[in-house]
C-alpha cells in the first residue's frame, strides 16, 4: 500500500499546540498547555458545580458552576476534557458515559491550549472575574473550560484525604436535613465549615457489602423516624447531586450516596474500575508521539507516553515483543483515519520495549513509554499528535459511527455551535 498520506489531517495538529501570541494575553500573565508536556496541576483553576450535560463521544459537556448567587440561575457551562484529562467516578477513573446527570463534580482545568480548534466556546481569558449579573456573581463562567481532572465528591475526598463528618440529622418520613462538615482525614486542621444537605428516600446507604435504604436505617434504630437526633461527628463519605430546593434556599446539596465504610466504597470503586477497563479494551489505550525515527518504505520506530489514571492491570498488557497497533486520533480521542472502525487504517506491528520513566509522572501520564515498530507509518502518527493503541491481546471491534471521523478534521459530531453562547 505504500506510505498513506492523508493530506486533510496533515496541516493540523492533532495534540494541544503552542501559546498563540496575543497582544490581550501577557506571557507572564497567561498559562496553556504546551504540546508534548503535561501541565502542572497546581497551575489549573478549581471549581465545583453540577453536572449538566454530556456529549460522551467528544468528551465534552456542561456544567452549573456554583458561585456566590442563586445556582439555580446558573447557565450550564461548556467544558472539553484534555486528551490526557481524567475523569473519576466513586473513586476510580470512568468515562463520561459513567456519570449521572446532576452529579456534583470537582474541576481543575486550563484554558483551551489551542483556540482555533477548541471543540467548546472560548471564553475571555478574565471572564472567571466577572459578575454574571442577575444574583449569579462572579466565577460561575470560567474561561479555563478544558478539563485536567473531573472527580466527584468521594473521588475528590479520597485524593485529598477528606471525609465527611456527619454532626445531626433531622428527618420525617425518610426525608431531612444532615448537618455535615468536610474535614481532613487525619487531624483537624483548618476552620471548620458546617454544611446543611438534604437527603430522601431515594438516597442510597452503603454498608459493607449491603445496599440500604433510609427506612432501614430508621428500622435499626441508627436513625429516628421522626426528629433530631445527633451523630457524632461520624465519618463518612458522601455522593453529593444538587435539586430545586424550597423555602428560597438557592445553593443547598442533596445527598444521593452515603458511603458508611472503606469497603463500601472500595466495592464502587472497583465496580467503576471493571467498567472502565472493558471500555479502553475496545476504544484502545490513550497515548501521544514523542519521536518518530523514519526508515524506508514506510517503515518507523515510534516512541510514544501512554496516558494516565487507568488501572495497572491495562499497562501491563503492553509487553515488550508482543504485537500492537496504532491509529491516529483528534484532541477528543475521535479515531481519525478508517472508514469502518480503528483497525481498517491503524499502523500494525510490534512493541520493541516498555520503559517506565524515572520519578513521580505529573497527572495524565502514566510514566511509561512504548517503542512500537511498523513498516506502514500512516500520517497521523507524528510527533505532538494524539493516538490510541491497541495490543494484540486486546479484543479488536467496531466503535459505533459517533466514536470516529471521517475524511476532514472539520467533521465535528456535532459541531461546538450545540453550546449557546452566554
Amino acid at each position: 500500500m505504500g506510505l498513506i498520506l492523508l493530506g486533510s489531517f496533515a496541516d493540523r495538529p492533532n495534540g494541544v499546540a503552542e501559546e498563540p501570541a496575543k497582544p490581550e494575553e501577557p506571557e507572564a500573565k497567561i498559562f496553556r498547555p504546551l504540546a508534548g508536556k503535561f501541565p502542572p496541576l497546581e497551575k489549573a483553576h478549581s471549581y465545583r458545580g453540577e453536572l449538566v450535560f454530556v456529549d460522551h463521544a467528544n468528551r465534552r459537556g456542561s456544567i452549573r458552576v456554583q458561585g456566590d448567587g442563586m445556582f439555580f440561575r446558573n447557565d450550564p457551562h461548556p467544558f472539553a476534557m484534555l486528551p490526557y484529562g481524567i475523569v473519576r467516578y466513586h473513586g476510580a477513573t470512568a468515562d463520561l458515559r459513567d456519570v449521572p446527570l446532576g452529579t456534583v463534580m470537582h474541576v481543575r482545568a486550563f484554558l483551551p491550549p489551542d483556540p482555533t480548534i477548541s471543540a467548546v466556546p472560548v471564553l475571555p481569558v478574565d471572564n472567571k472575574s466577572k459578575d454574571a449579573n442577575h444574583n449569579r456573581g462572579a466565577g460561575i463562567l470560567p474561561a479555563e473550560n478544558h478539563v485536567l481532572l473531573l472527580e466527584d465528591e468521594p473521588s475528590h475526598c479520597r485524593r485529598e484525604g477528606l471525609v465527611w463528618k456527619l454532626k445531626e440529622v433531622e428527618i420525617k418520613d425518610n426525608a431531612g436535613m444532615i448537618v455535615a462538615a468536610r474535614l481532613p482525614k487525619q487531624g483537624a486542621g483548618g476552620k471548620v465549615e458546617e454544611e446543611k444537605l438534604t437527603f430522601d428516600a431515594a438516597t442510597r446507604v452503603w454498608r459493607g457489602r449491603e445496599c440500604l435504604g433510609i427506612e432501614d436505617l430508621v428500622a435499626e434504630g441508627t436513625w429516628p423516624a421522626d426528629g433530631k437526633k445527633s451523630l457524632d461527628g461520624r465519618d463518612v463519605l458522601l455522593g453529593i447531586t444538587w435539586k430545586p430546593t424550597p423555602d428560597g434556599i438557592f445553593t443547598r446539596f442533596h445527598i444521593s450516596d452515603i458511603w458508611l465504610d472503606d469497603e463500601s466504597l472500595d466495592r464502587a470503586a472497583h465496580n467503576q474500575t471493571e467498567t472502565h477497563k472493558a471500555f479502553i479494551r475496545a476504544r484502545w489505550m490513550p497515548a501521544w508521539i514523542d519521536d518518530v525515527e523514519y526508515g524506508k518504505f514506510g517503515r518507523a520506530t515510534v516512541t510514544a507516553t501512554l496516558f494516565g489514571g487507568m488501572d495497572p492491570s491495562l499497562y501491563a498488557d503492553f509487553k515488550k515483543g508482543s504485537s500492537a497497533m496504532m491509529n491516529a486520533v483528534e484532541n477528543t480521542l475521535k479515531h481519525t483515519h478508517g472508514a469502518y472502525g480503528p483497525a481498517h487504517m491503524a499502523s500494525r506491528g510490534s512493541i520493541l520495549e516498555v520503559i517506565q520513566t524515572p520519578g513521580e509522572p505529573p497527572l495524565g501520564s502514566s510514566g511509561i513509554q512504548i517503542r512500537f515498530e511498523t513498516d506502514l507509518i500512516i500520517e497521523g502518527i507524528r510527533p505532538g499528535r494524539v493516538v490510541r493503541v491497541r495490543p494484540g491481546e486486546w479484543p479488536q471491534v467496531q466503535v459505533p459511527r459517533e466514536e470516529y471521523l471521517r475524511e476532514t478534521i472539520e467533521e465535528r459530531f456535532p459541531s461546538p455551535d450545540i453550546f449557546p453562547k452566554y
